[in-house]
């Protein structure tokens, strides 16, 4: 038997128990008490010794009229109350059927309501509960629970609903938050490696190389040329790695974006691409790495001017905002170039992915790696032709419950 059956079952005993009982006593005192309160001989015995009575007093001959009037009038009593008296006793005989079956009918429409309504507040509970059940079912295996649906059960389990709704979206996050966390370890794990096997013989290729340039012909400085571009390339390769590889190390401390940002830009973005610069003015410092985050502000403005390079302005701007419900700073850099297709922008932020002749598809994926180890975000807007936005978000420390990364040295 299933949940709903038991509560149908438990809800159906506990009106029908009491109806029973009820119906039996009812019943049993109807057909017990009744015939005797209805009961005629205790008249037939009176009516009897009444009438030996009267016959007595008759056959007396001193009577006078007086008493002898009295008499018959007694004697007519006696009459009209032993009818009477056989009159109620079958009266009295046939209710105690009649009561009886008063119960019994009484019992069943009892045991008709009571099967109703235990059957409505089974549904009403069993429903609800059923479905709960089985969307933890749902969160168990990583699957979205249903949106909208009917709202059955009593209104606590509308607010239940929500806050297992709300809870499916917590896990979810957090389970897409583990998996982000442990495939980023992973790659900085292998850029590190690859960042020292690229580091180990990059140093003496750098030597034999000078040695070449000096020692070669003529007519071999072409090639040792071409070697010396290639190793300086293998080179910042390999800063690209290290750099990925690690999180913004050392004590955090308060950066005061405002100044960062006014003062990176100026100096990233070249003077015939046209720059806006809009801060709000009282903005709160954050907790952070000021050379780290100079870095990231710094790649995406050359991003944003390679972007221009065909014609273009940048605005960057720097705002207050609200961060997991805590306040924060918002930092944007918009760009009116060539902008990205909806194809490569779902994946600007991978590393290793790159639509850039020559390039390492490092350099976003080193800005998120920074920006999340700062406890922000990071979003991007683009379209081909409309240009492209990016933005950070800061928490702003003692406003929120966000802290500081700590970093990583795995």
């Amino acid at each position: 038997m299933g949940f709903r059956g038991r509560l149908f079952l438990i809800l159906l005993l506990f009106a029908a128990i009491p109806s029973v009982v009820l119906a039996v006593a009812l019943g049993g005192s109807s057909w017990l008490l009744l015939p005797l309160v209805g009961s005629t001989t205790a008249w037939d015995s009176t009516a009897a010794t009444g009438a030996r009575a009267l016959a007595v007093a008759e056959s007396r001959r001193i009577l006078t009229d007086a008493e002898r009037e009295a008499l018959a009038a007694h004697e007519q009593t006696l009459r009209t109350n032993q009818l009477l008296a056989k009159q109620a006793g079958y009266v009295f005989g046939r209710a105690a059927a009649a009561g009886a079956l008063v119960a019994l009918l009484a019992f069943a429409l009892v045991f008709v309501v009571a099967s109703r309504v235990a059957g409505h507040f089974s549904r009403s509970m069993s429903r609800p509960l059923q479905e709960l059940v089985g969307w933890t079912e749902l969160i168990v295996r990583g699957e979205p629970v249903p949106d909208g649906g009917d709202a059955r059960g009593a209104p606590e389990f509308g607010v239940l609903r929500a806050r297992m709704r709300e809870m499916s979206r917590d896990l979810d996050r957090g389970r897409r938050a583990a998996l982000e966390a442990e495939r980023l370890s992973a790659q900085r794990e292998t850029a590190r490696q690859v960042a020292h096997e690229l580091k180990n013989p990059l140093t003496p290729i750098r030597f034999a190389v000078d040695r070449l340039r000096r020692d070669a012909p003529p007519e071999l400085q072409e090639s040792i040329d071409v070697l010396a571009l290639e190793s300086r390339r293998l080179e910042e390769l390999a800063r690209s790695f290290a750099q990925f590889g690690r999180l913004p190390d050392g004590p955090s401390a308060p950066v005061d974006l405002a100044e960062l940002v006014t003062y990176t830009a100026r100096a990233s973005v070249p003077p015939d691409v046209r720059l806006d610069i809009s801060v709000d003015e009282g903005l709160p410092l954050i907790d952070g790495h000021h050379d780290a985050l100079t870095r990231a502000l710094s790649n995406v403005t050359l991003n944003a001017v390679e972007a221009c390079s065909d014609g273009g302005s940048i605005r960057v701007e720097l705002k207050r905002a609200s961060l997991r419900g805590g306040d924060a700073v918002e930092l944007a850099v918009h760009d009116t170039g060539r902008g990205i297709s909806a194809e490569h922008l779902k994946n600007i932020w991978e590393p290793y992915v790159t639509h850039k002749a020559g390039g390492t598809g490092l350099g976003l994926a080193i800005v998120r790696q920074t920006i999340l180890a700062h406890r922000g975000e990071v979003s991007a807007e683009s379209a081909p032709g409309r240009g492209t936005v990016i933005r950070f978000i800061f928490p702003v420390p003692g406003r929120s419950a966000i802290t500081p990364a700590k970093p990583d040295h795995a």
